[in-house]
């Protein structure tokens, strides 16, 4: 089967659609799949759920579709200094499902494993725990979260060759592998895309199996949402 796109719209066309559930990899503003998300601004589907650690920042990543107001619902870990996220929130515009960030990645994993549930310590005692079973083991309690899974994933990678096996960079690895296991679809965006068998079997994150689409990235620009320097030293 031809995994291989043409664009990014040309991988969207037939999957999107109003109401869905979209999981956006990506940590930070590192590892977003800035090609697929402006595509999915300019399809115009509405109403989306979209599950990210984060929302973008201002005028880059997700930040576009909140900022269209295609967005009903996230479920993120992380807020941070993205103000238009906050103001959707506040106003009552944006659902906000706020997950710790460890459990929010377990939740995910879960889905792609096909684990419906799981127990954690964390959150217990918190708002987090609210409305959720609460068991106790060995002495401890513990609070019952349920999986995560989508209609669509996009990721961004690395390296794919063209059966869709994927390698990723550094931070890149933070949440884009666990979601490409737990979407119904997954569409990868990526940086180089290589013959079969020139991936060392060993360095895939991704196994292909788990891909269905794949294009080159159009947007590779990997913005530093905290540019921290060193002072010059004066002699």
């Amino acid at each position: 089967m031809k995994k291989i796109y043409a664009s990014p719209p040309a991988a969207l066309e037939g999957v999107l659609f109003d109401g869905m559930t979209i999981m956006s990899g990506g940590f930070g503003l590192s590892g977003n799949p800035e090609s697929l998300i402006p595509a999915i601004r300019d399809a115009g589907v509405k109403n989306l759920t979209v599950i990210s650690n984060n929302c973008g920042a201002d005028g880059f990543g997700l930040w576009m579709l909140l900022n269209n107001r295609q967005i009903k619902k996230m479920i993120s870990s992380y807020v941070g200094d993205n103000k238009l996220f906050e103001q959707l929130y506040l106003s009552g515009e944006l659902e906000l499902e706020l997950n710790p960030q460890g459990t929010l990645a377990e939740r995910i994993r879960s889905g792609g494993a096909g684990i419906p549930a799981f127990y954690t310590r964390t959150g217990v005692g918190t708002v987090v725990a609210e409305g959720k079973p609460i068991e106790e083991f060995d002495g401890t309690k513990y609070v019952r979260e349920t999986w995560l899974r989508s209609d669509l994933s996009i990721v961004k990678a690395w390296k794919a060759d063209e059966a869709g096996n994927l390698v990723y960079r550094k931070t890149a690895r933070n949440f884009n592998p666990n979601m490409a296991t737990a979407g119904k679809i997954t569409i990868a965006e990526v940086e180089q895309i290589v013959p079969i068998g020139s991936l060392d079997p060993d360095n895939i994150h991704t196994p292909g199996i788990f891909v269905d689409r794949i294009i080159k990235s159009t947007i590779n620009e990997k913005r530093i949402e905290k540019l921290t320097v060193r002072e010059k030293e004066i002699a």
